[in-house]
């Protein structure tokens, strides 16, 4: 579960607005010298895919399905990215996006509360990695691909949608990333006044 900052019991970074994004960022730190790997063991996968509460329990999760998940994962960002600077996502990661999302995915459900949950009989990695491959094709191709944009937070550079009124958002999230920046702007600020 994510706390108040969109950090994850684990560490995994949630809350910049769509699920493809949140699963992109399980690579952070993507312009520092040396990316951070948060799906380093097959465990991690299961444990993200719970921790974005996409499935309750635990799923099995082997290195094939961490494989899967880290090509769908940098296809997504790469198609992004591509699409974001007003080209076509390149045929290799097309082919990657398409073949995921053509797999069978969750099932948009109604929660206890009336929000939104899911459900899949038998529920696997790879049916929420079809999900993910889902939401990004619906960014790539629908009305917010114009609003496609890379964080400006230090060493970030994570892929986010601006929903902002004046579409001139900066930071993936404001909890995370724009904090950073504002709290080291006030500190050079205080430190050459003092």
């Amino acid at each position: 579960m994510a706390n108040s900052d969109g950090i994850g019991d684990s560490g995994f970074r949630f809350g910049n607005g769509r699920l493809c994004f949140t699963f992109t960022a399980t690579l952070g730190d993507r312009g520092a010298p040396v990316p951070l790997e948060r799906l380093a063991v097959p465990g991690d996968l299961a444990r993200w895919c719970v921790e974005a509460g996409l499935l309750d329990e635990t799923p099995p999760a082997g290195a094939a399905a961490l494989a899967g998940a880290r090509r769908l994962r940098e296809a997504i960002d790469r198609a992004a990215e591509r699409v974001r600077t007003g080209a076509s996502p390149g045929p290799q990661d097309a082919e990657i996006l398409n073949d995921w999302a053509a797999r069978p995915a969750l099932a948009p459900q109604l929660d206890a509360t009336g929000g939104l949950g899911w459900r899949q009989e038998g529920a696997q990695v790879r049916h929420v990695l079809a999900l993910v491959a889902r939401d990004a094709v619906d960014v790539l191709t629908g009305p917010m691909r114009s609003r496609l944009r890379r964080c400006a937070g230090p060493d970030c550079d994570g892929l986010f949608v601006d929903v902002s009124r004046p579409g001139n958002r900066r930071w993936c999230s404001m909890n995370t990333c724009g904090n950073r920046v504002k709290k080291a702007a006030y500190r050079q600020r205080h430190a050459q006044s003092g």
